[in-house]
């Protein structure tokens, strides 16, 4: 369902979590278009709190009385970038409810019951099974029991819930592009996963941003496959595009799919951004409902260049311990590289 209206000038936007990643760029995408920002994060500094641009508040969701600052306050919209335990979505709805008038939620392509195995799936596809009160269990769960928390409080009329699939761009966690950016960064031989032609989907956490803040502002409501079209770009063409932005001498060695899997590499994990075929569907959600409703995504040479100047700026900080970063290993990769190559083809 999308709903427009006129836009909200000067908005009051909650964001929860906006000192990272994606909260961090909806911080800067509503700052940007002229709203007052509020941030409440546990102890990370938004961007524009040192100058004044937004006020920073902060505290621990999870404990008891964390919304206090919330009681004589109200905002035209919250935006919600939680990850983990449902229930925590569930008690922060109940509290702003009286206090905010609009809730957007960065959910995940995961809710869906059949992804990674089926390729196409819409957003009126099955979900996983989930209960919005509950602990934290699986990602999949969690994500639609936070979504069914924001509808169980805000209702389908006043609430955003955006699907991401693979999120990319500056600031990234836990740092997938950063890790081939690096690694052709370093030259020589590169173990490439094939096919080259792979189509891949994600968004760059930017464009998630400055349009979940458009949707807040024309009230548009409903679920969204909030990601690029499948094959907005390809798996050698983001390993090229890293090279030209590097300026590597790296040479790619492409290998099959079935030879990354024999060789013990962990799709995902150790090839970062890629997947094996049989779960293709990772990279092929139909995005049709986010398009129409303003959705666009910005080429893929930016994003990679962006990444890389973000990465040599002053601005760039180290992966938080709580987050493992990906990557294959350079004993691993030359071990695969030397089986590929004694190989009779």
């Amino acid at each position: 369902m999308v709903i427009a209206v006129n836009r909200l000038p000067n908005m009051r936007i909650l964001i929860l979590g906006g000192g990272a990643f994606v909260g961090r760029a909806i911080t800067e995408a509503a700052t940007s278009r002229g709203h007052e920002v509020t941030t409440f994060t546990r102890s990370t500094l938004p961007p524009g709190a040192e100058s004044g641009r937004v006020e920073a508040m902060f505290g621990d969701r999870t404990e008891p009385g964390a919304f206090d600052f919330a009681i004589d306050r109200q905002w035209d919209a919250v935006f919600d970038t939680w990850s983990g335990a449902p229930r925590i979505v569930q008690q922060s709805v109940k509290v702003l409810r009286p206090h905010a008038s609009y809730y957007g939620y960065v959910s995940s392509c995961s809710v869906y019951k059949e992804a990674p195995a089926v390729s196409g799936l819409n957003e009126d596809a099955q979900t996983a099974e989930a209960d919005p009160s509950a602990d934290a269990t699986n990602y999949s769960a969690d994500k639609r029991g936070a979504e069914l928390a924001v509808l169980e409080g805000f209702g389908p009329e006043a609430s955003l819930l955006a699907r991401p699939g693979l999120i990319l761009g500056p600031h990234e966690l836990p740092g997938r592009l950063l890790w081939w950016l690096r690694r052709i960064e370093q030259g020589g031989e590169v173990l490439a996963p094939g096919p080259r032609d792979l189509a891949l989907q994600y968004i760059d956490a930017r464009d998630l941003a400055a349009w979940m803040v458009a949707c807040a502002e024309k009230g548009t409501v409903g679920a969204f496959n909030a990601i690029s079209a499948s094959g907005h770009t390809n798996m050698e063409e983001v390993l090229e595009a890293c090279r030209f932005i590097t300026n590597s001498d790296a040479e790619f060695t492409w290998v099959t799919p079935e030879f990354v899997i024999e060789q013990g590499i962990q799709p995902w994990s150790e090839m970062p951004i890629w997947v094996d075929p049989a779960s293709h569907g990772i990279h092929s959600f139909d995005t049709s409902r986010a398009a129409s409703a303003g959705l666009t995504c910005r080429p893929m040479i930016e994003t990679v260049a962006d990444t890389w100047a973000w990465m040599h700026s002053g601005d760039h900080v180290q992966m938080p311990a709580r987050l493992s970063s990906p990557g294959l290993s350079i004993e691993k990769e030359r071990a695969a590289l030397a089986a590929w190559a004694s190989q009779d083809r």
